[in-house]
């Protein structure tokens, strides 16, 4: 897929200066950071019965900088942050995932007021790193998530049957998920079966592969009280929604359709009981059009914002 370049009627502007204020608020004022979580205007909260639209922007801390066959697409930060503050500039997107690095961009930005925010915790598992489901948490902690006023956190759970490190993995999830817990934060568990196929890691996605990991996943830490999952969106998601009682959003991963497709395939699963909504990032912050704000405002289309849920 080729990417054309973020519209000329959406960008912030172009100055290459735009967001030199970072770099000197970083310097000589770092606590700001701190002061613009604090004086943050929290999101209004969760209800059943309204799904909610979370963008993600954890990918380049992997070094997942590719987006269809652009290997550097999210490597221009002053582009990224662009596109984000557009997408975060639709009042149907409830927040952002991202991790520490972005989340501060976003919060010195004051991008952020009124949305939910969820910060990403494991990152240690490199893209193409030799032992890359070896995936420390190099991220955000559950308490630095709390003092940010957070509502949670996400971790990427790829459990490779065949390679001794998704055991640590899948410890460090559980103690994660505890350490949230124990602050009422969420806890976001994206759960894959995961190989090796000539050196590389490869995600499993066929219908029984995601239903086994899901299957694992929610059994992970001492409590489920305050877990979601986040999943994949594959074929017969009906039997894959069935297999879990947790409030589910929806990924979108590396888009490898057309947008019409995509988005086809989430409007179906966003039907289902148990799905609270979308957690989507390089297919919308990067669509092959460029016209990020139209992306947005169509996935936001499919969500289902009901009054009242419907009795037993």
């Amino acid at each position: 897929m080729t990417l054309t370049p973020i519209a000329a009627n959406q960008a912030l502007n172009d100055d290459p200066r735009r967001y030199e204020h970072l770099s000197t608020i970083r310097l000589e004022d770092p606590e700001a950071v701190a002061r613009a979580a604090k004086s943050r205007r929290r999101h209004p909260g969760l209800k059943a019965g309204r799904q909610n639209f979370i963008v993600a922007a954890d990918h380049p801390a992997r070094g997942a900088l590719a987006v269809g066959s652009d290997p550097v697409a999210m490597a221009d930060r002053r582009q990224l942050l662009d596109r984000l503050q557009i997408a975060l500039a639709n009042p149907a997107v409830d927040g952002v995932l991202a991790s520490p690095d972005i989340m501060d961009d976003l919060l010195l930005l004051g991008a952020l007021d009124g949305k939910l925010v969820f910060g990403s915790m494991n990152r240690g598992g490199l893209s193409g790193l030799v032992n890359e489901l070896d995936d420390r948490f190099t991220g955000h902690t559950a308490a630095a998530l709390e003092a940010l006023r957070a509502d949670g956190g996400k971790m990427l759970t790829r459990i490779c049957l065949g390679d001794p490190d998704t055991v640590a993995t899948l410890e460090a999830t559980a103690k994660a998920i505890d350490s949230l817990a124990e602050r009422k934060l969420i806890a976001m568990v994206e759960p894959f079966l995961s190989v090796r196929e000539n050196g590389k890691v490869r995600n499993d996605l066929s219908t029984n592969a995601v239903i086994k990991s899901i299957a694992i996943a929610e059994g992970l830490g001492s409590t489920s009280a305050y877990t979601w999952m986040k999943l994949p969106v594959v074929a017969d998601m009906e039997r894959v929604m069935a297999a879990t009682t947790m409030p589910t959003v929806l990924l979108g991963g590396d888009p490898d359709g057309s947008q019409d497709e995509i988005f086809a395939t989430w409007q179906s699963a966003l039907a289902l009981p148990g799905v609270q909504g979308l957690t989507v990032g390089r297919t919308l912050l990067y669509p092959a059009d460029g016209d990020v704000a139209g992306a947005v405002a169509s996935a936001a289309s499919l969500l289902h914002h009901t009054t009242e849920i419907p009795e037993n």
